[in-house]
């Protein structure tokens, strides 16, 4: 299999994570793709031009990150990381859901404050972005004692995306009055999948 990535794509290091998570690291090859490059090769395999995208042994491209991880977990023989039905299920898909859509949030955000002049900023939409973070972190700190020392397809999610939001926005301190989600994080970036997969430029 290959893996098309960005070393900064949060999107992507899920993948990675579920890749190290379930033992099938080493049965991909990992490929840096720049996909603001105008000469990127990406849309052959990703039509929407954007990493992670997966290339099956089989020759089948798989896109985007929540396809890709669920493939994944379709492929060895351990605990799975998505639950195969019932409440459980539903709990991480949620969980999975809300950890993408601050992602989704936190990159618009971002886009908005490095992409445009500074005259052309929309703040209020910046400020949009950062409530929904915010609501998002708050669900997640009332949540997570429930969690336990489980590491599925929704934590997975979820660590990635406090970890994207130290990366981009470490000065908005998202642990503040959320001890909680800070302690379950500070256990969880540990991990070898997660030190493993740690952004870099």
């Amino acid at each position: 299999m290959k893996l098309r990535y960005s070393t900064t794509s949060p999107y992507a290091r899920k993948c990675w994570v579920v890749a190290i998570e379930t033992g099938l690291e080493d049965r991909i090859e990992f490929l840096v793709t720049n996909a603001w490059s105008p000469e990127t090769d990406l849309p052959k395999d990703n039509p929407l031009c954007k990493v992670p995208a997966l290339i099956t042994d089989g020759g089948e491209v798989l896109f985007d990150s929540p396809v890709i991880c669920e493939y994944l977990d379709s492929l060895h023989g351990g605990q799975a990381l998505l639950p195969a039905s019932g409440g459980a299920r539903w709990a991480q898909l949620r969980l999975a859901a809300l950890a993408d859509g601050i992602l989704d949030a936190a990159l618009v955000k971002r886009l908005e404050l490095t992409m445009r002049p500074e005259d052309k900023r929309w703040s209020n939409w910046i400020d949009r972005q950062s409530a929904a973070i915010n609501r998002a972190l708050d669900v997640m700190e009332e949540e997570c004692a429930a969690w336990g020392g489980d590491f599925l397809m929704g934590h997975i999610a979820a660590a990635v995306a406090l970890g994207y939001l130290d990366l981009r926005f470490a000065a908005e301190d998202w642990r503040k009055g959320r001890n909680r989600l800070a302690a379950w994080y500070a256990v969880v970036q540990q991990r070898p999948s997660m030190v493993k997969s740690f952004p870099s430029e």
